[in-house]
This record gives structure tokens, C-alpha cells and sequence, in this order.
């Protein structure tokens, strides 16, 4: 199948990789141009906007960093997704982004013939590269399957949620598990140190009992040995957590802790 790939990131560049691998044609687009390097030594082809990805392409996926992002890099009217694809095309973006952005996206397709999914991920940079990512989906069935395929090269748990925004809206449960959890771990790993364990035999003993989560077995580990390397960008949690607090005071749900 040909793929149209925008936003080659952290995980994004992964993500194509895989898809590369499996056999599919890939045309790329990036801010940043020297950042597809690695996927054009794969055979992916290089487009000068998001619009040419599209009508190069039969699925588009979309891994940029903000809503703004997003709505930019599909709407413009000039140099768009939507601008550049076919009726019947899909859009897949898996940008973690605001429900409502997806609703909208939602609808502008169906109005133009195409099919589209919010499709955002867990598993940081460590699933992208294994390919072991979670993934969830809002859309309709139909389209869902039409791509399911293709989500499977980049992840194992992947979920439709329901319809359009029911993606984002699940990752937002998601980013605020992850966030506490983080939370937590760090605290651990420094009373540890304090305490004058050994914060890697630590993480061994708790991590196999009801405190362990992912956060412990996989970015404990990193921290006890010291890897600083970004797996996910802070900027981007403080942009999901806003997102979702944002959500929960329109649903009526008070999730941040109010002064006195």
C-alpha cells in the first residue's frame, strides 16, 4: 500500500520504519528535512509539502506535536492533507491531540469522501522502535479496518474506542496514569538512593509486585543507569496534561487540586 508519512520525530521515524520494512512505498514530509535522512536511505521518497504526501498516497499518518500542528498540516488550504487527497484516501493522525480537533477532522472528511482516525499511542520511543506500541482509535469501523493492517506493523495492542475523538479522549486516561506514575517513580528511586539501596535491585523487587508498573521496568531502569536520552519530550506531557484538564472541566470532572 502507499503511505504518506508527516512528522518524523522521536518515535515517528520508527514508526514509518516498520512500515517501510513490511513492504509498503512511504513518502515522507518533515519541517526538518534532513530528519527523514534515514528513512529515504530506505527507500522512502521525499515530498516538499503535506499536501504532495497526500496525493502520493492511499494512507496518510500524521505524528506532528501540537493540535495547531495538526490542524495546519491537514486543513491548510493551500498545502494541506485534505488539499492533496483523493476521495476515498484516509488519514490516520496519531498525534496526541484534543478530542474535539478529531470530532472536527471527523466530519470535515466525511464531508469530502475520505476516511479518517485519531489514532494516538503509549509505549514511548521503546515500543516505536519494537514495534510494541498501544494504540487507540476513534472512527468509524470501516475505515478502522481498512488500516488495521497497517497499525499492526507498529504496535500490538491496538483498539477502536468508538467514534471520532473517542482516540484522544482515551489517551487522555492514559497520559494521566502516565504522568502520576512517573511521578512515583522518581520519588521511589530517590528515597531508594537516600535509603543506601540499590536502587537496580530495587526496581527488580518492586517492580515484580503490585507498585510495579512500566514506568518502573522500563524508565526506572533508565534512570538507575543513568540514560538521559529522550524517550518523550516533557513539553509535549505538559501540552496532553492540558489537554485533559481542559476535557475534564467540560465534563464537569475537577481533576486539579484547587487553592484555598
Amino acid at each position: 500500500m502507499r503511505v504518506g508519512w508527516i512528522g518524523v520525530g522521536v518515535m515517528g521515524r520508527h514508526m514509518c520504519a516498520h512500515l517501510i520494512d513490511r513492504g509498503h512505498t512511504a513518502t515522507v514530509f518533515s519541517r526538518t528535512a534532513a530528519k527523514c535522512a534515514p528513512l529515504l536511505d530506505k527507500g522512502a521518497m521525499l515530498a516538499t509539502s503535506p499536501r504532495e504526501v497526500a496525493r502520493a498516497s492511499d494512507v496518510v499518518f500524521t505524528v506532528v506535536s501540537t493540535p495547531d500542528d495538526v490542524r495546519r498540516v491537514v486543513l491548510d488550504p493551500a498545502d494541506g492533507v485534505f488539499a492533496g487527497l483523493r476521495e476515498g484516501g484516509v488519514l490516520v493522525d496519531m498525534t496526541t491531540s484534543t478530542p474535539t480537533l478529531a470530532v472536527e477532522l471527523g466530519a470535515e472528511a466525511v464531508r469530502r469522501g475520505f476516511g479518517v482516525l485519531d489514532a494516538p499511542v503509549s509505549g514511548g520511543d521503546v515500543g516505536a522502535k519494537a514495534g510494541t506500541l498501544s494504540i487507540m482509535c476513534g472512527g468509524e469501523l470501516t475505515t478502522f479496518e481498512t488500516v488495521l493492517p497497517l497499525l499492526e506493523c507498529m504496535g500490538r495492542n491496538v483498539r477502536l474506542m468508538g467514534g471520532a475523538g473517542s482516540g484522544q479522549h482515551t489517551k487522555m486516561c492514559n497520559q494521566i496514569l502516565a504522568a502520576s506514575n512517573m511521578v512515583g517513580v522518581c520519588e521511589s528511586l530517590l528515597y531508594a538512593h537516600r535509603a543506601g539501596l540499590d536502587v537496580e535491585a530495587v526496581i527488580k523487587a518492586v517492580g515484580a509486585g503490585a507498585a510495579g508498573s512500566w514506568a518502573m521496568n522500563n524508565l526506572g531502569v533508565k534512570v538507575a543507569s543513568r540514560d538521559l536520552a529522550p524517550g518523550f519530550m516533557i513539553e509535549h506531557m505538559v501540552k496532553d496534561l492540558r489537554i485533559a484538564l481542559r476535557e475534564a472541566d467540560a465534563m464537569g470532572l475537577q481533576l486539579q487540586a484547587r487553592g484555598r
